[in-house]
């Protein structure tokens, strides 16, 4: 904005020795900022595809690849000794195999010693004494397959009926009814469903100093206090030998109401005077040990409070 008000008042007022290359130079400034697409950190990325991630200039799409980017572009090539293998060897959920197997496979016998390596391994002999069955799948006897279920097992096999407090999840959006929707409202809710106006009981126009805070009832003033209670509502006395306490108000004398306040007593009156907060912070002697702290001695009490709690 404020290069383009010093552009318009270039543009107006006349100067001397203010030239045409001058303002087209204040215009380039002027214009805003374009928005690369670089800075866009919220855009979509499609993967799978031939676009790339950051997108190229035009510079970059123009360029002429050196000698060394070509030879570093091209592919390896392949050494002749090396087995041919299928595009797609090591795809998973295709049909057809990984390796290619030749015909006469199928007709070769196994060593011994693939033959031994094959076996599955055996259990120790330890287990074998120690689980309670030779085999994990046992026979089942005939007399379990022709027995009878008694009738507890038969109630306890039944599944467990739904409680009638329960409800089935609903949708969470609750549909009106139609009647609902035309049905008119009573007197009687209209006036349920209008607002309580209530005052601002918190705080009651006192007009004396004696007036309580809250409202009081006139049950509560013309009420009788029975024995327990004006039992408890009595002061506590004090301890036998105690001197009394003087009253809560007390005349002030004449002589303390004309006493004139001496130079000291002003002095002491008057408040403390510290620096400030940005200049306490910023003392550069606040860490500095005075001279006479180098020199103190500490006292066999000081020595002994230094000693560590021994626990």
């Amino acid at each position: 904005m404020r290069l383009q008000c010093r552009m318009v008042q270039a543009e107006e007022v006349s100067l001397p020795g203010f030239q045409s290359g001058e303002s087209s130079r204040l215009e380039e400034l002027a214009k805003p900022k374009e928005i690369k697409d670089v800075w866009n950190f919220f855009r979509k990325l499609v993967w799978g595809n031939q676009d790339t991630i950051w997108p190229l200039s035009s510079r970059a799409l123009m360029c002429r690849p050196t000698s060394r980017v070509l030879g570093l572009a091209k592919p390896k090539k392949l050494d002749a000794n090396l087995p041919r293998r299928s595009i797609h060897l090591y795809s998973c959920g295709r049909s057809s195999e990984i390796w290619h197997r030749p015909p006469g496979l199928y007709s070769i016998i196994p060593s011994q010693r693939i033959l031994h390596l094959a076996e599955p391994r055996r259990c120790a002999e330890t287990y074998l004494k120690q689980r309670p069955r030779s085999s994990p799948q046992w026979p089942v006897s005939s007399a379990a397959l022709c027995w009878e279920a008694s009738p507890r097992i038969l109630s306890l096999s039944h599944p467990r009926s739904l409680p009638s407090s329960f409800s089935f999840p609903k949708e969470p959006e609750t549909r009106v009814s139609r009647s609902a929707m035309h049905a008119s409202a009573s007197a009687r809710i209209i006036s349920i469903s209008q607002p309580v106006q209530k005052r601002d009981t918190l705080c009651y126009d006192s007009r004396y100093k004696e007036a309580p805070i809250r409202h009081v009832t006139r049950a509560a003033l013309n009420a009788v206090a029975s024995p327990r209670l004006i039992e408890l509502a009595r002061a506590k006395a004090l301890a036998p030998g105690s001197a009394p306490d003087r009253p809560p108000e007390w005349p002030v004398s004449a002589a303390a109401k004309h006493a004139v306040a001496s130079p000291r007593l002003g002095e002491l009156a008057q408040p403390v005077a510290r620096a400030a907060t940005q200049i306490v912070q910023f003392n550069p002697e606040a860490f500095v040990v005075k001279e006479t702290a180098k020199k103190a001695y500490c006292s066999e009490r000081v020595k002994e409070l230094a000693k560590p709690t021994q626990r």
